[in-house]
């Protein structure tokens, strides 16, 4: 009854904190990074790693154009998108269903090289993200890099890349 009493009291005022915003449908970022998704994740690492030989996988058809390989480890309803920076210019954002995506990666005379670092993964029951910077190497030269963003699903045990999102630019990457 007390708590009853207490919380139909309890206002923003009385309990010293500033009164609601204006606007209550537009709130302000917090200024530090949120805390890990899934603080009870297994200790083992096993979800983490499951997740990270999605992505290698993916990668690895990436690397020897196999659209097959590449397929495999997609959800069905993938998609990506490419955010292509431009050198004095605006950036451009394009969107490829799967079917898009895999046509890009037909075999062909040049070698694809794209590999991640330090990746930082997010594991939250189901639901998987991977965030990590990439260098894409074709014919063996620096072509372009950025960022690659992976979101995941777990069906049936098995990890899937629902979603794909990557930066793209020619400048500033590494050798």
């Amino acid at each position: 009854m007390l708590l009853t009493l207490l919380a139909l009291t309890l206002t923003p005022q009385t309990a010293g904190l500033p009164p609601p915003a204006a606007n209550p449908t537009h709130s302000t970022p917090s200024p530090t990074k949120l805390p890990p998704a899934n603080p009870l994740a297994p200790p083992d690492g096993s979800d983490e790693r499951a997740v990270l030989a999605t992505v290698d996988r993916l990668l690895g058809g990436i690397n020897t154009r196999d659209a097959a390989a590449i397929g495999a480890v997609l959800h069905p309803s993938a998609s990506a998108t490419i955010v292509t920076e431009a050198v004095g210019g605006p950036s451009t954002v394009r969107t490829l269903t799967n079917a898009e995506l895999l046509a890009r990666f037909q075999p062909g005379p040049e070698t694809f090289d794209e590999r991640i670092s330090g990746p930082a993964v997010e594991i939250d029951g189901d639901l998987a993200m991977v965030w990590a910077p990439y260098v894409f190497r074709l014919n063996g030269k620096v072509h372009h890099c950025g960022t690659d963003h992976f979101s995941l699903v777990r069906e049936n045990g098995a990890w899937k890349i629902a979603s794909l999102a990557w930066t793209s630019r020619t400048t500033g990457c590494p050798a």
